[in-house]
């Protein structure tokens, strides 16, 4: 509190000190004012952005002379010397390259990408008006080393670097500086809770490990985005898309999309905004009936298990069922020899049986800002919800029906701090497991006690009378389907409705969350104080989680679960010769109540050469960390094939559940039921790999520690005449990779003491356990990313950039261990477009190619072949009404493709779209 109170005392001695306020216009050659253009005081934090009009007003504490610098995305930096106070200036800005774009994030102050001592990627409001794709989010796919895995039509994930599932927990992405994950899965719902078009001013990523700066979890990479500050840009804007998808299964589908904002200057003090847009469309139908473990096997084959099947998970050994039948003297002894010593699945349905594939995604937000002082220093309100209906693919697949999260932020700052504080909640809505639909509404119709028995009864009377055994498992299914609900029908609607209202997964496939985060974090920057020496920020962070599911997805049976993370760090960066090299070291401490306290430190150089200061190179070393996510430490959740148990001490005796032994099992014991904790799933268990390998073994499983990787990365960016080249390349090494390693739990015995456990095994008397914990296998990657641009044939804009990404792991050394790396080895993208072709015409085409490569997830493993995809807009801007036409589609004339397994396919999109005040 002492440092909180001095840290306040030195801004408010800032305040006293004398201003200067300048005012002036940004046009480019053509006389046209240049909207969005920064304005910093040159070493400073301070400045302003250039309104529609290009107009801007700055005040600043420096007396003159001073200098400000002029950005744009676009066009040559500037500089201009302020000489006296209320100066007003007319800026000339020359068309100039990407290097020249001012960013914040990499060093936390602006310094132009140019000069960040770190692989940095923007895209601003140029870039996001001229995009081919349907969204402005889809179109970061188009940035160097960014794979984007599309989920749904309104889920896309972002990841860089690999080892990314669509649960990203590695990869992080700030709102206006909040989280934007969801506080109980842990992860980014893409931009379907996201931000508004119309309000994005800038968005910044920084591919790989930035915990130094960022904290826990920044660890594969950030994304930073950022909205427009109605002081600075007040006005209406609006959008309207119409549009149309177009795919094999679900054919061609309206989509809607309109948006709106609203702002307003009140005054020199006070300034409000409102945002809201609305999406609806059809979302792209997942209809594989590839066999999950056996590709090739069809429904014919009696253990069936189809990809987007949901229902056949639950088999059976169906000699196992003759035995019991003899015992209840439904068939005559003897008669169970005839059934083979084979598991049979029961019959499914299909995922579009079982889905809404209503895709929406509604958001609203608002703030207000307020500049007692008229000067830079802000207090702000910010208040964002979203709602949306989207498919999630995690363990199984989600249908997220009216997923709602909201928002709630207040933050201080001026140009030389910020203190924020912020709340999440979010609330499952109708959401639903859709594998435990097709499971339930089978078990609601029949159990499977009774569809088994019936199914066994009948494959013994057929092959009693000479059918062959294909015949007899065909007559058998028949016989025991027969009455099965039917999808559509009457009953078939009652049945679902009562298991997905049900959150009992035993019976229904509901799942309900109310979880929280809780966050406030701090930043302050002395440079306006040591900038002769070096520029020097101190900062620091709060988080704490509320997790309360109601025992549907964590542990949480009694009442929510709380725990609370803290972060503390420092940033020094002193340049040297002439500027020309820059050094900046950071270190961040963090500890929370569960783990031990790690350190991050980071330390980067950059050097500038050449005459004309075209070339730089920069080197950085740094190590990152993550946290065990909330469900790898408090998850309890069956999800068919394996019973997910979190491995926090706490959550290890919390998560018992009672389950059925075999008759043999029952007789041996002397005992029908078992009850197994998730203890047994870390104390006393078997490993997979060796019951697979007929060599039953104890599994050895510790309880879960943070992730930690060291990264090591080198780079250049230069402009040869006309090309800028932008290169980067890196080398990370992982310890305590957090993994899943499934274990099989027996009902009875103890696993290398007697042979009971070993019976339960024969007996199928045991229990699959997904479990998290921390791997030893030396786990590194690497790759390469180089970039280039050039404007050709007199003002076309061609750009081109190449990803390499590669893992280094020897499966051999840890057989149960997945690295989850679900990145291509190799992408190339494209791009060609011109804003001007003539007289307010523009066009832009894009193209993207993808390596095929192998997709590891808890759904399913399955190889996801090479892809390309072309994107292509053109647009015509009416300058009267302020508005840009937009015509233009996405994956135009191609194949269908898809960007991990088990996913709908992805398809067409076109859409005509008219843009009002917004360029």
């Amino acid at each position: 509190m002492k440092g909180f109170l001095s840290c306040f005392c030195i801004l408010i001695s800032a305040w006293v000190y004398s201003q200067t306020t300048v005012t002036g216009r940004v046009i480019d050659s053509n006389q046209e004012p240049i909207p969005g253009v920064n304005i910093l005081v040159a070493g400073t934090s301070q400045g302003t952005i250039s309104d529609f009009d290009g107009k801007f007003s700055l005040t600043a504490t420096q007396e003159p002379p001073f200098r400000l610098q002029f950005s744009s995305v676009g066009y040559e930096s500037q500089v201009v010397v302020i000489t006296s106070a209320d100066q007003e200036v007319v800026v000339t800005l020359v068309e100039g390259t990407a290097l020249d774009e001012i960013v914040v994030s990499a060093s936390r102050t602006p310094e132009r990408i140019f000069e960040s001592p770190v692989t940095i990627e923007r895209y601003g409001i140029k870039e996001i008006v001229n995009t081919p794709s349907a969204s402005f989010y889809g179109g970061l796919e188009n940035l160097k080393g960014v794979d984007i895995n599309t989920n749904s039509l309104t889920f896309q994930s972002v990841n860089t670097r690999g080892f990314a599932t669509f649960a990203n927990t590695r990869f992080v992405q700030l709102v206006d500086g909040m989280d934007n994950s969801s506080p109980a899965l842990n992860f980014v719902l893409g931009n379907l809770l996201g931000m508004t078009e119309l309000d994005v001013f800038s968005i910044e990523l920084l591919p790989g490990a930035s915990s130094a700066l960022y904290g826990a979890n920044a660890f594969n990479g950030i994304l930073f985005m950022t909205s427009k500050n109605p002081f600075d840009f007040p006005g209406i804007s609006a959008y309207y898309k119409q549009g149309w998808t177009v795919q094999d299964a679900a054919g061609t589908n309206p989509v809607y999309d309109f948006g709106v904002r609203v702002a307003h200057k009140f005054s020199d003090k006070f300034a409000a905004k409102a945002n809201f847009s609305y999406l609806e469309g059809t979302d792209w139908y997942a209809v594989s009936e590839e066999d999950v473990l056996n590709p090739g096997r069809t429904r014919a084959h009696p253990n069936y298990d189809g990809l987007n099947i949901y229902g056949d998970e639950v088999s059976t050994n169906i000699r196992v069922v003759g035995d019991a039948l003899v015992a209840m003297g439904r068939i005559p002894p003897g008669a169970e020899n005839l059934l083979p010593n084979e598991q049979v699945s029961r019959t499914g349905y299909a995922e579009r049986s079982l889905a809404d594939y209503d895709a929406r995604s509604i958001k609203f937000d608002a703030a207000l800002h307020y500049r007692p002082f008229a000067d830079d220093f802000e207090i702000s309100y910010l208040g964002k919800a979203g709602m949306g209906t989207t498919i999630y693919q995690g363990a199984n697949r989600y249908s997220l029906n009216d997923f709602f999260l909201q928002q709630h932020k207040l933050e201080v700052k001026n140009n030389n701090f910020f203190a924020r504080a912020y709340i999440t909640d979010e609330d499952a809505g109708d959401s639903y497991d859709i594998r435990f639909t097709g499971i339930n509404v089978n078990r609601l119709w029949k159990s499977d006690q009774q569809w088994f028995g019936e199914y066994a009864g009948a494959y013994v009377q057929a092959a009693s009378q000479g059918a062959s055994s294909e015949q007899a498992h065909a007559l058998a299914r028949q016989f025991a389907d027969q009455g099965r609900l039917v999808p559509g029908t009457a009953a078939f609607n009652e049945a679902f409705k009562e298991v997905t209202t049900n959150s009992d997964l035993a019976e229904g496939s509901q799942f309900r969350d109310a979880s929280q985060l809780r966050h406030a974090d701090a930043n302050y920057n002395f440079t306006h104080l040591t900038g002769d020496f070096a520029e020097v920020q101190v900062g620091g962070s709060y988080r704490q989680y509320r997790l309360n599911s109601y025992g549907t997805i964590f542990t949480d049976y009694d009442g929510p679960i709380t725990y609370s993370e803290y972060g503390i760090y420092t940033q020094v960066q002193k340049k040297l010769f002439e500027e020309r090299l820059k050094l900046t070291g950071s270190l961040r401490y963090d500890t929370s109540e569960i783990f031990e306290g790690n350190l991050s430190p980071r330390l980067s150089v950059v050097y500038t050469a050449g005459e004309s200061r075209d070339h730089n190179f920069r080197a950085s070393v740094q190590t990152g960390f993550r946290y065990p996510t909330t469900q790898d430490l408090f998850i309890g959740l069956d999800v068919g094939r394996a019973i997910l148990v979190g491995s926090a001490e706490e959550n290890l005796d919390r998560y018992v559940r009672t389950f059925p032994k075999s008759e043999t099992g029952a007789a041996t014991t002397g005992s029908p039921n078992a009850t197994i904790s998730g203890r047994d799933a870390y104390e006393n268990a078997f490993s997979l790999a060796s019951v697979q390998a007929n060599m039953p073994a104890a599994a050895d499983v510790d309880l879960v520690e943070p992730e930690k990787v060291t990264a090591y990365e080198a780079g250049y960016r230069g402009r040869f005449g006309n090309v800028v080249v932008d290169l980067n390349a890196y080398f990370n090494t992982y310890k305590d990779f957090i993994s899943n390693e499934t274990v099989l739990v027996p009902l009875y015995g103890e696993v290398g003491d007697n042979s009971l456990s070993l019976l339960a095994l024969v007996q199928g008397d045991y229990k699959a356990f997904q479990t998290y914990t921390n791997s030893p296998a030396d786990v590194k990657s690497f790759g390469a990313s180089i970039g280039l641009s050039a404007k050709v044939f007199g003002g076309y804009d061609l750009e081109g950039n190449y990803t390499y990404a590669e893992e280094d792991f020897d499966q051999s050394s840890a057989p149960d261990f997945r690295t989850n790396f679900n990145t291509p080895q190799h992408k190339v993208k494209l791009s060609f477009g011109n804003t001007d072709v003539f007289d307010n015409f523009g066009f832009k085409v894009n193209y993207r190619w993808s390596d095929a490569f192998f997709w590891q997830a808890t759904f399913a493993d399955g190889k996801v072949p090479a892809y390309s995809v072309v994107d292509a807009q053109v647009s015509y801007k009416i300058p009267a009404i302020k508005s840009i036409l937009k015509v233009g589609g996405t994956n135009i004339g191609g194949d269908e493709y898809y960007t991990a397994y088990g996913t709908g396919h992805i398809g067409q999109q076109y859409y005509v779209g008219l843009t009002f005040n917004n360029f």
